[in-house]
């Protein structure tokens, strides 16, 4: 089988990069057709039409390549091959709904919208990375279920796994601190602010607890006026991904997402899988899409409303219990291991696509 990924994706995004592997991992004869997502479209279908080698089984338009759909579409009628679409998320959900970059009554949250609307009618097949995803672009965009499948995250086992240590204890005895580590991209679906709310808790109650925030974005302007004063919270600012597998080895524990965002109900991103494959325990709030994969003190713990205070607790709990800790560690580890490496995800993709395209 050949599949090409076709459009203006970034080949290093996780999503993609673990799909194409574990496709490769089992066997498919993967091609790539793309261009950078910075051109306009009218730059990049030219390139993207010269880009095209010999006919694929199936074109593969990945996360954010809304825009490529109609070109892949149209490719896909002339030479018969069914296109399979894996927006990651919606536009208008994202945007509008999400980062609130418009009203949704405003011309511009039409526009999204529609844009997303004629994307997946484009496609033969739609994956939603989580059941609470596929039951919104279902609800949403009116698609039919049996057209839309769900296929996990996953993520890199190669370059997110134990390191081990080597040199001696393990971080939090070397440093005299308890490190609790996030990282991302500051997106209102993170809820980095619940994150300061729980360190300033926890300054009162164990100052050995420290809190380390990576990355930048959209709220981080705003989490910093709120940790203002806090001598248990520290901002690194982006790192280079190179550099996370060591900085995840070095904490104790690790953070998901904290959102009360509509998106962040139904998501479960990429740091999740990420740092339980370093075999890390992990805190999140609860939510429907993590329920899904994951089991509270089992797999990763769980916090609920009122989120600060319960993060707060969790961390606690977490740094005085190390056999809880680690016993979530590691069934969280074997859990994403088995079930979420680049193998599992493109063994599991061909399941879906012998079902639905036959």
């Amino acid at each position: 089988m050949r599949i090409t990924f076709f459009g203006a994706y970034d080949p290093a995004y996780p999503r993609s990069s673990v799909i194409r592997r574990g496709l490769r991992l089992n066997g498919v004869d993967v091609a790539e057709c793309r261009t950078s997502p910075h051109f306009k479209f009218w730059v990049r279908y030219p390139l993207l039409m010269l880009g095209r080698r010999r006919s694929p089984d199936h074109l593969f338009v990945p996360e954010f390549c809304q825009k490529d759909m109609p070109l892949a579409g149209f490719l896909g009628l002339l030479t018969a091959r069914k296109v399979i679409f894996d927006p990651l998320a919606a536009r208008f959900e994202t945007k509008i709904v999400d980062w609130r970059w418009r009203s949704t009554d405003a011309p511009a949250a039409w526009w999204n919208f529609q844009i997303d609307r004629a994307a997946f009618a484009m496609a033969g097949l739609i994956l939603a990375d989580t059941a609470a995803h596929k039951a919104y672009y279902c609800e949403t965009y009116g698609l039919k279920p049996a057209k839309v499948e769900v296929l996990p995250l996953g993520y890199d086992d190669e370059f997110f796994r134990p390191r081990g240590d080597a040199a001696g204890p393990g971080p939090g005895v070397r440093t005299g601190r308890f490190e609790v580590l996030f990282y991302g991209s500051f997106l209102p679906l993170h809820g980095a602010e619940v994150i300061v709310e729980a360190a300033r808790i926890m300054a009162a109650k164990d100052p050995s607890v420290h809190f380390k925030l990576i990355g930048s974005g959209r709220t981080l302007s705003v989490v910093r006026e709120a940790a203002a004063g806090l001598t248990n919270v520290e901002f690194l600012g982006w790192r280079p991904a190179g550099e996370l597998p060591a900085l995840i080895e070095a904490a104790d524990v690790c953070l998901g997402i904290f959102g009360r965002t509509d998106k962040a109900r139904r998501v479960v991103p990429h740091k999740i899988f990420q740092s339980l494959g370093m075999g890390k325990a992990l805190i999140t709030a609860r939510t429907p899409a993590a329920e899904e994969f994951f089991k509270h003190e089992e797999t990763l713990f769980f916090c609920d409303e009122p989120l600060a205070e319960s993060l707060a607790a969790a961390v606690l709990k977490l740094k005085n219990d190390a056999v809880l800790r680690d016993r979530i560690a590691d069934r969280g580890f074997a859990l994403v291991r088995e079930n979420y490496s680049p193998k599992a995800i493109g063994r599991r993709l061909l399941e879906i696509m012998a079902r639905c395209l036959g």
